[in-house]
């Protein structure tokens, strides 16, 4: 039982992994159907069938053919959460939401987990739960820690693939790890870098915290080289 209730107008980490550890997401198409799912599941109206018709009529699916799907059907979509942030990595994956509607985070979650384990047990012709158990929330209680989890989700996390012992040292090669998360393309990184637009986020408060991109390059370059709290936040750390 999740032991958080959630608030309109509240922030969230939000995460989760693959039951035993496992490897939720085995190639890259696998990372752009949960991100597809993040864009397309974020609505008050029922789009369970969506993909499935896309792909049946026309085959691929990319952000470009969901936009033109909803311009064509004349569909608005009205979104249940707002998402600031997203990391994949192979095995489990975080977001930063913030409730916007009643109900909308529980909604979310449960349309985007069941539409992803089902494409997923279809395609490796398994049975059985993907995830383990219900995805985690943690509220995020001030700006404080709201930077230090977009730090985690864009920096941090993607970073550990260069230094493995980032959490007790740091970052030992910050120009390399830096050159790394700059081309990592499953973080939102690039979103606040401006070099990416995205159907999927919303900035929201981080405009005001980061006004330009380079105001956020700067903070990228200090959390690259901190050795104090960011590392050792360790609610941020999935284990």
């Amino acid at each position: 039982m999740r032991n958080i209730s959630f608030e309109k107008g509240n922030y969230y980490h939000i995460f989760n992994r693959g039951v035993d550890k496992r490897d939720i997401f085995l190639n890259d198409n696998d990372k752009w159907r949960f991100l597809q799912g993040l864009f397309l599941f974020n609505s008050k109206e029922s789009t369970g069938n969506i993909l499935w018709q896309m792909e049946r009529k026309r085959g691929e699916v990319t952000f470009s053919t969901l936009k033109d799907f909803f311009t064509e059907n004349k569909e608005e979509k009205e979104p249940i959460v707002l998402i600031l942030a997203y990391c994949l990595k192979e095995n489990h994956f975080h977001l930063l939401l913030k409730e916007t509607e009643e109900g909308g985070i529980q909604s979310f979650m449960h349309k985007l987990g069941s539409s992803y384990a089902k494409y997923f047990n279809n395609k490796q012709k398994r049975q059985g739960v993907l995830f383990q158990g219900s995805f985690k929330a943690v509220r995020i209680d001030s700006d404080k820690y709201l930077q230090y989890l977009l730090a985690y989700i864009n920096i941090v996390n993607p970073a550990q693939e260069v230094s493995e012992r980032i959490k007790e040292e740091g970052i030992e090669r910050k120009e390399e790890a830096k050159e790394f998360i700059e081309k990592f393309p499953w973080s939102t990184h690039q979103e606040y870098l401006g070099k990416r637009n995205s159907i999927i986020i919303e900035k929201e408060i981080f405009e005001n915290i980061f006004p330009t991109p380079k105001d956020y390059e700067e903070f990228t370059d200090m959390v690259l080289s901190a050795k104090e709290d960011v590392w050792r936040a360790e609610h941020l750390f999935l284990e």
